[in-house]
């Protein structure tokens, strides 16, 4: 089992700026990708950012440019710095581990952004 807990989510207003932080703990060595969904009222959850073992990463085509993903191997901790942001980023965003056999989730962060 791999457990996740998710930090940094809030309100802020258009144009500034959240760091959401996800800790993995528990049998880390399993997974092989961590990253962040998301969940809007009344949408579907979307993949917002992803990174591998190896250091690839992807983005959700609407945050490229804005959100960025990095990881610290030694804390077992995945980031998610969002600038620039836009009303329609407001979520619960939600930190996954991937591992061989199962994916694990956090429980979620809300991220509010106000005009």
């Amino acid at each position: 089992q791999v457990q996740l807990v998710e930090s940094g989510g809030g309100l802020v207003q258009a144009g500034g700026s959240l760091r959401l932080s996800c800790a993995a703990s528990g049998r880390v060595l399993s997974i092989n990708a961590m990253g962040w969904y998301r969940q809007a009222p009344g949408q579907q959850r979307e993949l917002v950012a992803a990174i591998t073992s190896d250091g690839s990463t992807d983005y959700l085509d609407s945050v490229k440019g804005r959100f960025t993903i990095s990881r610290d191997g030694a804390k077992n901790t995945v980031y998610l710095q969002m600038i620039s942001l836009k009303p329609e980023d407001t979520a619960v965003y939600y930190c996954y581990a991937k591992g061989r056999i199962a994916t694990f989730w956090g429980q979620g962060t809300q991220v509010t952004v106000s005009l």
